[in-house]
């Protein structure tokens, strides 16, 4: 299957490290023009927009803390300015925290629901305006297994991740067929976030204890972004796709 993403921007948060570097490194080798969204990480956003402009891809990194509006708003107008109208937009940004339920601070509960939840609300509404006026646009939100197996000393996680199913779901009924809105709920990935997690719940073998006997690769949740964001993925509406390695058959 080629696809062909040649003519379109997208913007993809959280994207210096993990699933998000591996959707904006795939949807750039797509032909896409890529924001690397990143709070922080400079260094390796930098690297990653580098690389990618080196292969001949068109790239940009951009900080923004996509838990705050005017962030967000300054961000999406960066992009625009530098990169076009954005058509494709990946709200990848989350954090993660293990923690038992009763210790969880209210400080704790608004941080992990801001960046997790809120900057999905924030990011969308900043581009949607743009999408309806050039009558095309894919909203792609990273979900999680968690949303629907939950999982104890998650709470804040799974109730955020358990929003953006959600959401997915009632923007695709509001927004379609002009824009398409649709989620991917990975299952365990092999990334820098999923190893600090399994370090503090010295979980590893329960989360390779599934059919495929193995954590999946970042490259195989960025190969599913970006089928979404062709129109191979146009018929999906509101959806969740879900590569976990048969951890959740639904």
């Amino acid at each position: 299957m080629h696809i062909d993403l040649g003519g379109h921007v997208a913007l993809v948060t959280g994207a210096a490290s993990g699933i998000g570097r591996a959707i904006a490194a795939a949807l750039a080798g797509a032909g896409a023009a890529v924001a690397i969204n990143h709070l922080g990480r400079a260094a390796e956003a930098h690297e990653l927009a580098t690389s990618l402009s080196d292969s001949g891809a068109t790239a940009m990194a951009v900080e923004a803390d996509v838990s705050r509006g005017e962030d967000v708003a300054r961000m999406v107008q960066q992009v625009r300015g530098t990169l076009g109208a954005i058509d494709i937009l990946v709200n990848n940004a989350a954090i993660v925290q293990v923690k038992a339920f009763l210790q969880v601070t209210e400080e704790d509960w608004d941080r992990m629901l801001n960046t997790d939840l809120k900057s999905v609300f924030l990011c969308t509404r900043a581009v949607l305006p743009q999408m309806l006026e050039t009558g095309r646009g894919v909203v792609i939100n990273i979900a999680s297994e968690l949303a629907f197996l939950g999982r104890a000393q998650y709470a804040p996680y799974t109730a955020a991740k358990g929003g953006v199913v959600a959401l997915t779901r009632s923007l695709a009924r509001e927004f379609a067929p002009r824009i398409r809105v649709n989620a991917i709920a990975p299952g365990p990935v092999d990334t820098e976030m999923l190893r600090s997690e399994l370090a503090v719940t010295g979980a590893l073998g329960k989360e390779t204890d599934i059919p495929m006997g193995r954590l999946g690769r970042a490259e195989e949740i960025a190969a599913t972004a970006v089928f979404l964001a062709s129109e191979h993925g146009s018929f999906y509406c509101g959806e969740i796709l879900s590569p976990n390695g048969g951890a959740l058959m639904r």
